[in-house]
């Protein structure tokens, strides 16, 4: 019985990357023994376990049949018999395709250390078509480590290219899917990620419309600049979805928006995308050009802005609102315009119902004295911001 610290933290270590998560694998063991040794286990579809120390998770060494469609019709043998070479031919990329013994021995039969240091994601075999998620995965590595230089081996996306074109990615749950947007999202070269799924095709069943855009105008010059503003999905996403305004270069630049907002509802149905991460996606497509203009605006078209942006219950939406027009506008700055709309919301916020209640009046007529004196708040404000530019 011997153990290996495998895939993505033999990786990371090589590349001297923080290792976020450990895993194992077991060679030469049964599941009974596992358990008697005090582990317990997890997996479902194949024998996983955890440590019942430190809970990392140990796997016995596996070989995989393709059998079904989508990334979990497989066949598993865990059988004692299998080596650590062979569980490692199962694998996606050859940088993910080592192994390390516990003295810090590397195991790697195919030639992983030599992509890495040539910063080449390639895949270990053939077999790298019959589990869709790949495709998405390897995008994704590649927007991980596109600071490091990192390219996708050509021969490897024209497998990517092939599943695209099989019409196997149909075989992902749109969970699965939206996963995989959201972790790409984070990394710190997300275009990439959406580069790469439109050179191998993918992202023409996943998202066509985002697909189209892309390929009209690229690169995308605004998701690279919020890497720098917030890490927030949310926004990321929302600025993300501005590059649906390239989708049909027949229309006109007024009227892509309800185009690219009924492609964000489509594509959050299918994908399953959080409900506040959709609402904040719609309302930059709708509302992120009147930032701009706010000071031209009448306190009228602001407060219709606010309360339809629901500034008074959603202040962090609100924030996040705001961030990701700024980082949308990168030729123009808004600094002033962003900090006109935050300080009418803040005096807005001060005005209570109990004044207007103390004055006797009742009823509906308490909104309309409300929203009275937020308009003269926003005229106020807006004047004061005038008269500095």
């Amino acid at each position: 019985m011997e153990y290996y610290l495998v895939g993505g933290a033999v990786r990371d270590k090589l590349l001297e990357r923080e290792i976020v998560e450990r895993d194992y694998v077991v060679v030469g063991t049964t599941v009974e023994e596992m358990l008697s040794l005090g582990f317990k286990q997890v997996g479902k579809d194949f024998p996983v376990f955890l440590h019942p120390q430190t809970k990392e998770e140990f796997a016995l060494a596996r070989t995989e049949k393709k059998q079904g469609l989508g990334y979990t019709g497989f066949i598993c043998n865990a059988s004692p018999n299998v080596t650590i070479e062979q569980d490692l031919l199962r694998r996606d990329l050859t940088v993910n395709a080592m192994a390390m013994k516990a003295n810090g021995e590397i195991i790697d039969p195919y030639q992983g250390q030599v992509d890495l240091k040539n910063r080449v994601l390639r895949h270990v075999s053939n077999a790298f078509i019959e589990d869709p998620l790949r495709v998405l995965r390897v995008a994704r590595f590649a927007a991980r480590y596109h600071y490091l230089g990192f390219t996708i081996a050509p021969e490897t996306l024209d497998l990517m290219k092939h599943i695209s074109d099989s019409g196997e990615l149909a075989a992902l749950s749109g969970e699965r899917i939206w996963l995989e947007f959201a972790k790409a999202l984070s990394e710190g070269a997300p275009d990439i990620f959406f580069v790469e799924l439109c050179r191998c095709n993918a992202l023409k069943s996943i998202w066509p419309e985002m697909d189209d855009a892309l390929r009209r105008s690229h690169p995308i010059a605004a998701i690279k600049h919020i890497v720098n503003e917030s890490e927030s999905l949310a926004v990321r996403f929302a600025v993300l979805t501005l590059q649906l305004k390239h989708q049909s270069s027949e229309k006109a630049l007024n009227s892509w928006e309800l185009d690219a907002v009924n492609s964000v509802k489509k594509l959050s149905t299918t994908l399953r995308v959080p409900n506040a991460i959709k609402w904040l996606a719609i309302s930059v497509i709708r509302h992120h050009k009147k930032v701009n203009k706010s000071f031209s605006l009448s306190a009228k078209k602001i407060l219709a802005l606010l309360n339809d942006l629901d500034v008074w219950r959603k202040p962090d939406s609100f924030a996040e609102f705001l961030t990701a027009c700024h980082a949308t506008n990168a030729l123009e700055d808004n600094t002033k315009q962003i900090s006109f709309l935050q300080s009418a919301v803040a005096e807005c916020r001060k005005i209570k119902p109990q004044k207007f209640i103390e004055q006797g009046i009742t009823g509906r007529d308490i909104r309309m004295a409300i929203d009275n004196e937020k308009l003269s708040v926003i005229e106020k404000l807006q004047s004061k911001a005038l008269n500095k530019l």
